[in-house]
């Protein structure tokens, strides 16, 4: 299903854990296609706009499960997933029998192993991280890649489907594993894009002239999508830096698990820390365009320039 106004559907009680900016509108989208929905989140004050929209708020995360069939978490990490499953009010302690607990957070797969561990007899667990943004869990557009058994994901497709299209993948862990897979690719090409601008630029190469050659690239349509966020310096938030950041640092740590070395993934995962550190952590992930143009290196040697000349070449991509 994929439109902004979801069919109303014969449902399951769900609830909803995580009021974020995806949680939030995820929740939201629920209520409108007909599911009785409880909610809970850490600030109060966040369920307001989903408890006006009908649905339901609970004093606590065990107490949202226990009201609910389908149990769906979206928290920002794998800490954030320890505080509202643990304890006497987390959510494992409200799972009866029959509960169907789906975790949408990308929290990797030893925090998945460790909730599985845990979990009570009669509980199946899905792994079922998104891929897209804001828009697209409004519009119901997201990629879901699901993790878990087959009688698990057929219970839960219709919920699911009211949030975009499913791709299952395998057992629990390999929903969080193409995740990192998809987010390792997004946070190679946005920095492989950044650093090809900045040689451009360093190599006297204008804007347009930099762009017209990206056209012609593998890279044409990531180049054309960022070209006015690059320009204005503008890196309105659908995927905060910070959780980008996070998820790099989730992506290094399974490949070293996995006796991997990804001199590319690892160098994308810096960027990413790097404009953290620089106050982009609240901008887009793409925001690293912004720190690689800013760092491209203003003092260069002479012995970089022709005829041992300390000026650099004429750009019109300014740097911040």
């Amino acid at each position: 299903m994929a439109d902004s106004a979801p069919e109303r559907v014969e449902a399951s009680r769900v609830a909803v854990i995580g009021l974020g900016a995806m949680g939030s509108r995820l929740a939201a989208r629920l209520v409108h296609a007909g599911f009785g929905v409880v909610v809970w989140n850490r600030t109060a004050a966040r369920t307001r706009p989903l408890a006006d929209l009908g649905a339901d708020v609970a004093a606590s995360p065990a107490d949202a499960a226990r009201a609910a069939d389908i149990i769906l978490i979206m928290v920002s990490d794998p800490a954030a997933l320890i505080a509202v499953t643990a304890g006497d009010c987390g959510v494992l302690a409200g799972l009866r029998p029959g509960s169907l607990l789906v975790v949408m957070a990308t929290v990797g797969q030893p925090a998945l192993r460790q909730l599985h561990g845990r979990m009570p007899a009669g509980v199946e667990l899905l792994d079922v991280p998104v891929l897209g943004s804001l828009s697209e869990v409004e519009h119901g557009t997201l990629t879901l890649f699901l993790g878990g058994s087959p009688r698990a994901i057929h219970r839960a497709t219709p919920v699911l489907t009211v949030l975009g299209t499913l791709r299952p993948v395998g057992p629990v862990g390999a929903g969080t594993a193409a995740k990192l897979v998809a987010n390792s690719l997004l946070f190679g090409v946005v920095s492989l894009l950044g650093e090809g601008i900045a040689l451009g630029q360093a190599l006297g190469l204008g804007r347009d002239t930099i762009f017209d050659v990206l056209a012609a690239t593998p890279l044409a349509a990531q180049a054309e999508r960022r070209r006015a966020a690059i320009t204005t310096g503008h890196f309105p938030p659908r995927f905060r830096l910070t959780l980008a950041r996070k998820d790099a640092d989730l992506v290094r740590a399974a490949a070293a698990t996995a006796g991997l070395t990804l001199p590319v993934t690892q160098a994308s995962g810096a960027w990413l820390a790097v404009a953290e550190a620089a106050g982009y952590g609240s901008h887009d992930y793409t925001a690293i365009l912004a720190q690689i143009l800013a760092g491209r290196g203003e003092q260069r040697r002479t012995s970089d320039v022709p005829n041992g000349s300390t000026e650099r070449p004429e750009s019109d991509l300014g740097g911040r």
